[in-house]
């Protein structure tokens, strides 16, 4: 068991990441909360691999539990407040402590529920997907989307622990675990040569999910975003770096109606403009620029995006949270393990950058 801890500036918690930590979750979750009520908003789909075991870890504590179907056009304020309504009825007060269940929807939904319900109750994640445990589990941050972008209303909101048990990973359709290499592949790229240096050298055991492989990248991942965030909370600063490839994936999510992308998928896409962008400035070496891009291939493949605009794609970019002041900020790389803030990087290359993305994505298409 790998126990690391997040020290941010509101609060301190644990992640815990062990293979089997689902049957512990009572243990660990009574001694963050006491004898507090439990208010579990779980994924449907998760509940119909993992239900099982959860129910099972759960017994002792007498969970209410809250079924919902979700998916990326489920993640609005309606769902919210069904969710409010949902746990006022089953009479949550001040000292319930939310449980969320499945994926990044299910944490960064279930998380807003628990900023935004009585003006705030605790709230603990047990991430299910690759994306999520590596990722929106950890930081605290919670929100739903707008029909004009992503995550445009949320709240910064830690949890009381997250629990990650790697071995909910083998039961993800294949696509799914892609998508959440991606975001591994952004740690390696932002902080951590090492890390990319794993993906490189083992793809086939972590395409396999070899279990030994899989808990380091995992616990890897954690840890780096862990250091992030008890640096810099609020994203004033360097938590700004966690944001690579989302600028224009975010745009593409967007433009495509969060339909035809996972969100990791849309960030590999983003990595590969953000790279491209990057190398046209001079910042990022074509050696590097290459090295990256085959990497994030080499766990595609990505979706087809016949059809879609990238002009409009790179238009989007203006409405993203990360613009401030009118102003866009990119995270580019500037060497494997390293990247910088760049802000209104000029509009032709962004557009040359997005264009050059979606030629690689259709070649990668056609030579397959």
């Amino acid at each position: 068991m790998q126990r690391i801890r997040v020290n941010a500036a509101s609060s301190s918690y644990d992640v815990v990441v062990a293979g089997g930590c689902i049957e512990r979750a009572a243990e660990e979750i009574q001694a963050v909360s006491g004898s507090r009520r439990i208010f579990v908003i779980a994924d449907e789909g998760a509940l119909a691999v993992l239900g099982d075991r959860l129910e099972r870890s759960l017994a002792a504590l007498n969970p209410t539990l809250f079924p919902i179907r979700l998916g990326e056009e489920r993640k609005r304020l309606a769902v919210v407040e069904e969710l409010a309504e949902r746990m006022h009825r089953a009479g949550a007060d001040r000292s319930a402590v939310v449980v969320t269940f499945g994926g990044g929807i299910a944490g960064d939904l279930g998380g807003f529920v628990a900023a935004s319900y009585m003006r705030g109750v605790s709230f603990v994640q047990i991430p299910t997907t690759l994306l999520a445990q590596v990722d929106a589990s950890v930081g605290g941050k919670t929100g739903v989307n707008l029909s004009s972008g992503k995550n445009l209303i949320g709240a910064f909101h830690q949890p009381l622990l997250v629990l990650i048990d790697p071995q909910t990973l083998a039961t993800l359709p294949a696509q799914e675990y892609r998508a959440g290499l991606f975001e591994v592949i952004k740690h390696g790229i932002i902080w951590s040569p090492e890390l990319f240096q794993v993906l490189e050298d083992q793809r086939d055991a972590v395409i396999a999910r070899e279990p030994t492989v899989l808990e380091k990248i995992v616990a890897d991942s954690v840890r780096i975003k862990a250091s992030v965030v008890s640096e810099d909370e609020r994203e004033s600063g360097l938590r700004r770096i966690l944001n690579y490839g989302h600028t224009l994936g975010h745009g593409l999510e967007a433009e495509t109606g969060y339909r035809r992308l996972l969100h990791g998928e849309a960030v590999g896409w983003g990595m590969i403009a953000a790279g491209r962008l990057a190398e046209s400035l001079g910042m990022f070496s074509a050696t590097d620029r290459a090295r990256a891009e085959q990497l994030i291939l080499a766990y595609g493949p990505l979706p087809d995006l016949a059809g879609v605009d990238p002009a409009a794609v790179a238009a989007r970019i203006h409405g993203d949270k990360k613009t401030i002041g009118g102003k866009v900020h990119f995270v580019l790389p500037t060497a494997i393990g390293k990247v910088e803030v760049i802000v209104n990087p000029a509009a032709d290359k962004v557009l040359a950058a997005t264009q050059a993305a979606f030629d690689v994505v259709a070649r990668t298409a056609a030579a397959q």
